[in-house]
């Protein structure tokens, strides 16, 4: 197997693990908030099957995968019934913001590790800085790890751009005017589908000085 089909099946590892944390944080902010819906739905779960969504979770993962473009995608949204809330707009907001957080959770246990693999020996020192010609099994593990590291903080900093329906756009909606906010919810699905296939170098732009900050930290 080359190295091209392996950085493939690590990447859709990632992909899975980091979705799945992603809306089980939701589920479980709003079960803990008042809203058990997604409890109910079995949604609180790291099983992947329970998140799948054909377009995002499928499609444009397999997309990425033969046409070399960046992975990224998305898990079927987390069902959340406002009406359970008790305080509906810092519910909502908490409820949403938890999933970037949990994203970045994981990237911050991705970089330990491979700061504690790096510290342990030469030998996991090389594996860290070159996991691809590492002469141990410490190669694909820190080669996985740092997968997990990147599409986390690529998964979270994509959910916080304020574009409908992604997890921002749930903070900055509560600011607007009523008539503004109903026009803000119905454009957004064009504006996020826009911001894909015509600024993908902006989402670049917004996540590489995130990444670099986790960087900075191993290499240190």
């Amino acid at each position: 197997m080359t190295l091209h089909y392996v950085d493939i099946i690590f990447q859709i590892i990632a992909f899975l693990f980091a979705i799945s944390v992603h809306e089980s944080a939701h589920a479980w902010m709003a079960n803990l908030r008042g809203d058990p819906t997604a409890r109910m739905l079995g949604r609180i779960t790291l099983n992947p099957i329970k998140h799948i969504d054909p377009v995002g979770t499928v499609l444009l993962p397999l997309i990425a995968a033969v046409t070399g473009f960046r992975l990224l995608g998305w898990a079927k949204p987390t069902p959340v019934n406002p009406r359970n809330f008790q305080n509906p707009v810092l519910d909502d907001v908490l409820t949403s913001v938890v999933g970037p957080i949990s994203n970045l959770v994981v990237a911050t246990a991705a970089t330990v590790l491979l700061v504690g693999i790096k510290l342990t020996s030469p030998a996991g020192r090389a594996a860290v800085y070159d996991p691809v010609h590492a002469q141990s099994a410490l190669g694909p593990l820190c080669f996985l790890l740092f997968e997990f590291l990147e599409i986390n903080v690529l998964l979270a900093v994509f959910n916080l751009i304020p574009i409908p329906p992604l997890d921002g756009s749930h903070v900055l909606r509560h600011f607007l005017p009523e008539s503004i906010r109903q026009v803000y919810d119905m454009a957004g699905i064009f504006g996020l589908m826009a911001f894909i296939y015509f600024a993908p170098n902006l989402l670049s732009k917004l996540v590489d000085p995130v990444l670099r900050i986790f960087l900075v930290v191993l290499n240190a």
